[in-house]
């Protein structure tokens, strides 16, 4: 197959993005919108595998050559990298009913905060925890304890915040949003790095909650 080489859309959101947790949660919020505004999108396979994300064109978008990356067409081909960038630049522009987002700027500022501690503490750690418990090809004892009990410790710290809670963010137990969108992809992934999702028992129930969406099915599949 083809690899991409370049844009491919003229007109509303193109995704680049690849089947890693921090790949789906774009196409799951894209596909909420969808459902929600009617609103469609373009995507492309980035596979980094084959290193397309370090193609000049793709750097071009993203100078560090990561995914996932936005392209918005009705807006002059506005340019948006990095996982909470794009959700954020999302809800703000293409979310009006705030279905998946908050108005109040104390809900707000709290989901801020969680997505934020997703993005720098528990999703790098599983990542590093799933490089050395099951791509390294020599399995290094100290570097996979680490890892693997470091993104245990941050498993520990969500099943307190779910709590007598439904969701991550929002007032009382908490209203569906960006956050858990961002969330779910990595606890979908936890065994991968061999962390039993069985032992945080609201992590589960939050899981089963969140996985029964369509849109984050649908989202899961994407890019196919």
């Amino acid at each position: 197959m083809a690899q991409p080489s370049g844009l491919i859309a003229t007109k509303g959101i193109e995704l680049l993005t690849f089947s890693t947790p921090n790949g789906f949660r774009i196409p799951i919020l894209l596909e909420e919108l969808k459902a929600a505004y009617n609103r469609t999108y373009t995507v492309q396979t980035i596979d980094i595998m084959k290193g397309v994300q370090k193609q000049p064109w793709y750097t071009d978008l993203h100078p560090a050559g990561k995914i996932p990356v936005i392209v918005d067409h009705d807006h002059d081909d506005f340019v948006v990298f990095e996982g909470p960038a794009i959700m954020n630049y999302l809800t703000r522009m293409y979310d009006p009913e705030k279905k998946f987002s908050f108005e109040d700027v104390f809900e707000a500022t709290t989901a801020e905060q969680w997505m934020n501690w997703q993005h720098s503490g528990l999703g790098p750690l599983q990542s590093q925890a799933n490089f050395f418990y099951r791509m390294s090809p020599v399995r290094h004892a100290f570097p996979t304890q680490r890892f693997v009990g470091e993104t245990e410790k941050n498993y520990a710290l969500l099943d307190k915040r779910l709590q007598d809670r439904d969701y991550i963010a929002g007032s009382g137990r908490g209203r569906y949003s960006i956050v858990d969108i961002a969330m779910f992809p990595y606890v979908d992934a936890m065994g991968a790095c061999g962390i039993e999702l069985e032992k945080y028992g609201n992590v589960k129930k939050w899981w089963e909650r969140v996985g029964k969406r369509e849109a984050v099915k649908k989202g899961m599949m994407v890019p196919s």
